[in-house]
């Protein structure tokens, strides 16, 4: 499997943020973007999942497995907002997901384990404090196999040892040949990672 693009630009409000980008990531490879707050780190990675159109070039996935048609339907998408209802328990929240985009190797109850929040699912999400919430976006990831993680941010939130067990997740989905994009400002402890670097905003 491989994530491709070449001569990529995307922009935000018709402001052009980025063109030329060309990079290939493979199965088991991670591609870190870098650069500066208004870059388009988080206007790629929507481009990426298929939320936003990109402003030109070409973007594709050759080898996914044949269940997923498309990019965008082979790709997790975890932005700045956690994508979770607040009045809904825990539990529910990730059943909606899990119905959403297909069952995967965890269950729920397995997911929040792996997540160290195994005895909360029947509270609301909008109880929890902002590391536990995400946590629980960190479980959706894993109640729906997809091979292409798009990860905006990811730590954000999350304390030490959160942080450690999420590397652990990613190093996972990694060596069971996944794909993982992340926009970031801190190291994410993935050994052997390329670097993506966007300029400043003009």
């Amino acid at each position: 499997m491989r994530l491709i693009a070449e001569n990529l630009g995307g922009e935000r409000g018709g402001e052009l943020l980025f063109s030329g980008l060309h990079f290939a990531v493979s199965s088991g490879e991670a591609l870190m973007v870098t650069g500066p707050n208004g870059s388009g780190k988080s206007t790629l990675l929507r481009i990426i999942a298929g939320l936003l159109v990109q402003a030109e070039g070409m973007l594709r996935l050759e080898g996914a497995p044949a269940a997923f048609e498309g990019l965008a339907a082979a790709a997790h998408y975890l932005g700045h907002l956690n994508a979770m209802k607040p009045v809904l328990s825990v539990d529910e929240n990730l059943h909606f997901w899990q119905s959403f985009n297909g069952r995967g190797q965890y269950s729920i109850a397995e997911a929040l384990e792996r997540v160290s929040l195994g005895e909360i699912g029947h509270l609301p999400f909008g109880y929890l404090s902002t590391g536990q919430k995400r946590r629980v976006s960190i479980a959706r990831l894993l109640v729906s196999d997809r091979p292409v993680w798009l990860l905006d941010e990811p730590t954000a939130g999350l304390d030490k040892a959160s942080e450690t067990q999420f590397t652990g997740l990613m190093r996972g989905h990694l060596t069971s040949g996944g794909i993982i994009v992340a926009a970031t400002h801190l190291p994410l402890g993935l050994e052997g990672s390329t670097e993506l670097a966007l300029g400043a905003a003009a």
